[in-house]
């Protein structure tokens, strides 16, 4: 069967790139949105840290700097995370790496899609009308009352008071991306699960595969707590009810369970794929197979499960039975052996392989090297004793983006820089794609590394200037010097993704064709042309082997062109 049997014609513009159900042009929808909600949660981090380096220059006001960084949280992690990680490559990959021609629901992909760009505008418009300044985990009762702390104020549109408050339409944004995730996650299982090329068995699939089903599974077990807070939540501002005011015997400790029973697992959520990206990079680059490939899976599922049971360690100081915390301390350890196991293997995978330092290859690797950090950070903040002290300080705040930015960041540009040529059909240049890794290590740990000086000694989070007259303890030195030092390092580290979206734009346009495999890798997506044409494959291939037997001549030439052999 070939791809003419599709009946593919030419197509307008808007239909092919704005109303498409190719998987492929709504992987890059969610790509491109993704990178420009990145650049305005970006932006909001610049405000607010030079606000925290010089606050004597008083460049934000109080409720300015909350809005800025309640909605730099929220962007980063509902719609930059997310949609990168999640519906951009898994939309790119599931397809072509399980040798299909699409989703098993291109319409619904697209509506998928729409849903999710819906979301966003809605966002960006609780942004332009001043936001909601109340923190990313949007806490009741503040979250619920409407003389909320934001940068603009509540709006009364008819009879329904705050609906079109910066509260309100956050609150409205999320429920909307999340439906949007909701459908297009179901769409990735069905076709993993029904569309596998004739020959592949389920321990066939490659390994970003399972894992960005398995963040699928996770998040649809996880997230209706949280739609359900979300509407309560908004009808306690619209509507008038009092699920959580404690005014109107609501329990605001209610809606913490909520959110954290999703927010939690929703860290496996971004981590899985990423994960499942440096496992690509790093068996290609090593020229070995995955270390462990079927354990490494159990511990992924394993890790699944027991991210439901652990969501509390976020509430130890809301006043929680002590008996309860320390179950859920106990838990929290435990989830990080499987994780522990996953680490290993790919620096087994690492021993003795024939290792080529390619761009993706350097980003994967500080992928490992940064989360390692978040993850032992993790362990103190998951332990009831300590995690009393650090609470709130800027301990958090440096754990948190050691978890985050390597998941976003690094896990996010292995897969940009190791699909590029394949999805995009052009060379990027591996220099600038080496300079832009280094800058952003390097500046990266000088961002969040200090913080945690600062935040052992109980520098507390969300406070908008540290200065003499307000608070003398964390307005002095060294304190004062590291805020600084974070702050520059921040300015560096955005400026080097403005370079390298530049470098992206220009290649795009300039650069050479890419070859139809130029890593030499296994997997089934690059025996397509690059980029795949409109169903995929020519030939749509029968699979022999497993994805990463490097040393097995393939058996099958549609899985491995006769002329790429070797």
């Amino acid at each position: 069967m070939s791809a003419a049997a599709h009946g593919h014609h030419d197509l307008g513009f808007f239909k092919k790139y704005m109303f498409s159900t190719d998987h492929k042009v709504i992987g890059m929808q969610y790509l491109i949105t993704g990178i420009i909600m990145a650049f305005l949660g970006g932006y909001l981090a610049v405000k607010f840290r030079s606000q925290l380096a010089f606050p004597e220059l008083a460049l934000l006001s109080g409720s300015e700097y909350n809005s800025s960084v309640t909605m730099h949280g929220l962007i980063m992690v509902f719609w930059v995370a997310m949609p990168i990680l999640v519906a951009a490559f898994g939309n790119f990959l599931i397809p072509t790496m399980i040798g299909c021609d699409d989703m098993a629901y291109p319409t619904l992909n697209m509506i998928s899609y729409w849903l999710f760009l819906v979301s966003a505008f809605v966002a960006i418009a609780s942004l332009l009308i001043g936001g909601y300044g109340g923190a990313w985990t949007l806490y009741p009762p503040l979250s619920a009352n409407m003389a909320e702390a934001s940068g603009g104020g509540a709006y009364v549109i008819g009879k329904v008071p705050g609906l079109f408050s910066g509260g309100s339409l956050i609150i409205t944004a999320v429920a909307l991306e999340i439906i949007a995730f909701l459908i297009g996650g179901l769409n990735f299982l069905v076709t993993t699960i029904n569309m596998r090329a004739p020959g592949m068995s389920i321990w066939d699939l490659p390994f970003v595969v399972w894992m960005i089903d398995l963040a699928v599974v996770v998040f649809m077990f996880s997230v209706g707590p949280l739609v359900a807070g979300a509407i309560m939540l908004l009808f306690d501002r619209t509507l008038g009810t009092g699920f959580f005011d404690p005014n109107r015997g609501g329990d605001p400790i209610l809606f913490q369970h909520l959110f954290w029973f999703f927010g939690h697992p929703e860290v496996y959520v971004v981590l899985f794929p990423s994960m499942g990206f440096v496992g690509e990079a790093i068996t290609t680059f090593s020229r070995k197979p995955l270390f462990g490939f079927k354990k490494v899976i159990w511990a992924a599922i394993v890790a699944s499960i027991l991210s439901f049971i652990v969501w509390a360690h976020h509430q130890f100081i809301a006043g929680i039975d002590p008996h309860a915390a320390v179950f859920f301390t106990i838990f929290t350890v435990l989830i990080s052996v499987p994780f522990a196991a996953m680490m290993f293997s790919f620096i087994a995978t690492l021993w003795k392989g024939s290792i080529e330092l390619t761009s993706a290859m350097l980003w994967a690797l500080g992928f490992i090297i940064t989360f390692l950090f978040g993850g032992v950070t993790g362990i103190y903040l998951g332990t009831l004793t300590s995690d009393v002290v650090f609470h709130d300080t800027y301990f958090v705040v440096a754990h948190f983006h050691y978890t985050f930015v390597p998941i976003t960041i690094f896990g996010g540009m292995t897969a940009i820089y190791f699909w590029f040529p394949k999805f995009v059909g052009k060379n990027f240049s591996e220099f600038w794609g080496k300079v832009h890794f280094w800058i952003s290590f390097i500046s990266f740990n000088a961002i969040f590394l200090p913080m945690f000086i600062p935040g052992t000694a109980g520098q507390h989070r969300r406070i908008a200037g540290y200065t003499e007259a307000t608070f003398p303890a964390m307005a002095v030195e060294p304190y004062a010097t590291i805020r600084i030092i974070s702050t520059v390092a921040f300015w560096v580290l955005f400026i080097a993704q403005v370079i390298w979206i530049i470098h992206m734009i220009v290649k795009f346009y300039t650069g050479e064709k890419a070859v139809k495999n130029p890593w030499k890798a296994n997997t089934l997506e690059w025996t397509c042309d690059s980029p795949p044409p409109h169903g995929n494959f020519a030939t749509y291939p029968t699979v022999y082997r497993g994805p990463y037997e490097y040393s097995v001549p393939s058996r099958d030439s549609d899985y491995w062109p006769q002329d790429e052999k070797g």
